[in-house]
């Protein structure tokens, strides 16, 4: 697993969240303030947490299936897989602290 997160297309969402048992992805665009606000905390967690959370970012205005697959209406969305199912997600920038939390709550 990466120290960093992966970019990820609609083509290769599927198979990145099949194989690999914790997946975090954000999506984001370049536009979208509070995208580039969460930035650096995914970055941060995303080497805090190689080897046990896979963390993918996925630019909703490039890869617009599976934003409409989820029915992602506002970004930053952060949507959280286990075992290949969403099990969590957040609408929305959030601190540090509390992204972090929402990561642990599902390492278990």
């Amino acid at each position: 697993m990466a120290d960093k997160p992966i970019h990820v297309t609609d083509a290769e969402f599927d198979k990145v969240v099949k194989e690999n048992p914790y997946v975090v992805v954000d999506f984001w665009a370049g536009w979208c303030a509070p995208c580039r606000a969460i930035a650096p905390t995914v970055e941060e967690l995303a080497k805090k947490y190689a080897g046990k959370v896979t963390f993918a970012k996925v630019n909703s205005d490039e890869n617009p299936k599976k934003v409409q697959e989820f029915m992602i209406m506002g970004i930053p969305t952060i949507l959280f897989f286990k075992a290949g199912k969403l099990v969590d997600q957040v609408v929305g920038a959030m601190p540090r602290n509390a992204f972090e939390e929402r990561v642990k709550k599902h390492l278990a």
